[in-house]
């Protein structure tokens, strides 16, 4: 028992260390409520990939005695099932659209198809570039300038996916990659009202 004590007190004088990785704050990718995964540094080594989010829209389960919230309904076999599937993706910055990828082929959830993600990729006033990936029904074309928060496509499943989601990924000039952070202003649960 001491030694946990001691390992307890060490921990509360030694400072964590920190990430030597800029941090991006970007606008809420969705008007729902969503959850996120992060890729942990050193996960993936190339921009757009390392430090990236995964997240996923919830919806809400009740009964006449609970309430809390899931990705799908059913088995969660079909994309349809999922909550996120097809809904909004709502740009996260003022920015320019300067690549996009269509990757034709959904995928049924739990089974990937090999191959790159549909994509938007965009720039930001200060040069950093945002990917959102696994989306379909793109609305935004290349060379496009976009304000935060407009919808410029829907969440899919595709390329290197289990499931509907939208992959995050943010790098500077130089490609080093950047951490994501939401403006948490932009964030709401307007799903629940």
């Amino acid at each position: 028992m001491g030694f946990y004590i001691k390992l307890l007190l060490l921990a509360t004088i030694i400072p964590f260390a920190t990430s030597a990785h800029e941090a991006i704050k970007i606008h809420a990718i969705h008007k729902e409520t969503f959850s996120c995964t992060e890729h942990w540094d050193g996960q993936f080594n190339y921009a757009g990939d390392a430090l990236g989010t995964d997240c996923v829209i919830g919806g809400w389960y009740e009964d006449d005695k609970r309430l809390f919230q899931r990705t799908y309904t059913n088995s969660g076999f079909k994309n349809e099932d999922w909550f996120g599937f097809q809904k909004d993706v709502l740009a996260p910055c003022d920015c320019i659209v300067t690549k996009i990828y269509i990757n034709p082929i959904t995928n049924q959830p739990g089974i990937m198809t090999p191959g790159r993600a549909s994509s938007i990729t965009f720039k930001t006033k200060n040069g950093s570039s945002v990917l959102l990936a696994h989306v379909r029904d793109v609305t935004v074309k290349e060379g496009e300038t976009v304000r935060q928060g407009t919808t410029v496509a829907k969440v899919g499943n595709n390329g290197y996916s289990r499931n509907p989601h939208i992959h995050i990924g943010a790098w500077d000039e130089q490609n080093t990659p950047m951490q994501i952070r939401f403006d948490q202003s932009t964030l709401a649960l307007l799903d629940r009202e």
